[in-house]
């Protein structure tokens, strides 16, 4: 009699999981395919292409200055004193150790723009992917990463999230779909 009792236990408890499992609706999205089809990016590409620029001449023209400043010591350092070679080259470590430190400012002044750039269009698409996922009433939606598989178990191949998303957007979505792209 007991052993009844435990078995109707187990089985209510299972279809009390089943049905909650029911209302489960998993979905997955590419977000740098997104991103990239997104008509913003073209002109964030030449931004951030025409801010790299900007540092990579301010980095070759202190590089040159720096070159000729080594130049001119190595061509004068045998005919000045030692004090005056000591002191030209602690002046021109520190030039190096300047420009050393220009081009990882600059490093970080690129990554720090290109973030500036992006964050609306990331919002927007964030946005968007909440949007369909309300409207189509999913529960969970996972991101695919470049390089690595999908944190995803199991979808059907009929869940078009992406291409929702894109029409969410007004973006037209390529020819062959973009299936074969993810």
């Amino acid at each position: 009699m007991k052993a009844k009792f435990i078995l109707s236990a187990i089985a209510i408890f299972c279809v009390g999981f089943v049905a909650q499992a029911q209302d489960v609706k998993i979905g997955y999205t590419n977000v740098e395919l997104i991103m990239d089809l997104m008509p913003e990016m073209e002109q964030i590409g030449a931004d951030i292409q025409d801010y790299s620029q900007q540092l990579q001449t301010q980095i070759q023209t202190k590089n040159a200055d720096f070159q000729r400043q080594v130049q001119a010591y190595q061509q004068a350092a045998q005919t000045m004193t030692e004090e005056a070679r000591n002191a030209k080259e602690q002046e021109l470590t520190k030039v190096q150790q300047d420009l050393q430190k220009y081009q990882q400012d600059s490093e970080v002044s690129y990554q720090r723009k290109l973030q500036e750039l992006l964050e609306p269009v990331q919002t927007k698409v964030f946005n968007a992917i909440n949007a369909v996922a309300a409207e189509n009433n999913y529960t969970h939606i996972f991101s695919e990463s470049a390089g690595q598989s999908p944190v995803l178990l199991y979808t059907r191949d009929e869940d078009k999230f992406t291409e929702l998303v894109l029409t969410k957007l007004g973006i037209a979505i390529p020819q062959g779909g973009v299936s074969n792209q993810q």
